[in-house]
């Protein structure tokens, strides 16, 4: 019998794959982000990750993001100050899942970026807890958002129809401390090829259009589309942020990011 794969063997599986997946669609494999989603792992995981080199973490509940965040933040800060040179020199904590807004304050002391906002009401809400943050640390606040798109428009599902994403992003366009930065979806679970690759494409058309009409301004950039079972396909249709979890720690995990 084989012995399971060690997290260091993975993680180069998973790379090969994102290098493979690039090189296929003509694309450079260093404009694809991986956020390594960390709700399956352990602390001694997400250290080692820190030392093979991955910056950004994602998880998908508020509270796990919290309290990893704190606890693998300050030992970063530890091992910098001791001159480590073998760890990555930035952490950079991605919210994945839904996130409701009693929870936002917990949310914006630990996440860098937000990938699935999907209200007007939300981002209203944000916007107004950053202005207070701002007032109490008299430095800018600026928070990273992709806006959730239901492309497959499953019902169960959260995020934005098809037809009023530009006009969410207009909304947020105007905000000083909410920051449109790009798109994010996910496809439906167990599709095929085909239906994944429909629902990257679809969502891909909406950035490019959105980017041509200049409905966000310069931080629009990024398309997060992709997880463990599928984000060759999403490479495949331009994705710039893919969300791997299961793939990297061994775990058997949902594919969906859990609601908070």
């Amino acid at each position: 019998m084989s012995s399971p794969m060690s997290i260091k063997d993975r993680l180069a599986e998973v790379r090969q794959r994102i290098t493979r997946a690039a090189e296929r669609a003509s694309r450079d494999p260093a404009e694809i982000t991986l956020v390594a989603v960390t709700k399956s792992a352990g602390p001694e995981q997400i250290r080692e990750l820190l030392h093979l080199g991955v910056t950004d973490l994602g998880e998908s509940r508020v509270q796990p993001l919290a309290q990893r965040a704190a606890q693998i933040n300050e030992y970063h800060a530890r091992r910098l100050a001791s001159g480590d040179q073998t760890i990555v020199p930035r952490v950079r904590w991605h919210m994945i899942g839904h996130l409701q807004r009693n929870k936002l304050k917990q949310a914006t002391s630990a996440m860098h970026i937000l990938h699935s906002l999907d209200t007007l009401r939300l981002a209203d809400e944000l916007e107004a807890h950053l202005e207070k943050t701002q007032a109490k640390s008299n430095t800018p606040v600026k928070l990273p958002v992709l806006v959730q798109v239901n492309a497959a428009e499953e019902p169960q599902k959260y995020g934005v129809a098809v037809g009023a994403v530009s006009h969410l992003a207009e909304q947020i366009a105007t905000m000083k401390h909410v920051v449109v930065a790009g798109l994010m979806c996910m496809a439906p679970h167990g599709a095929d090829e085909k239906t994944a690759r429909f629902v990257f494409g679809r969502v891909r058309e909406i950035f490019d259009e959105m980017k041509f009409r200049k409905v966000a301004g310069p931080s629009f950039k990024h398309l997060s589309m992709g997880m463990s079972d599928d984000f060759e396909f999403a490479i495949s249709e331009g994705s710039t942020m893919i969300r791997v979890g299961s793939a990297i720690t061994g775990a058997t995990e949902s594919t969906e990011e859990d609601e908070e």
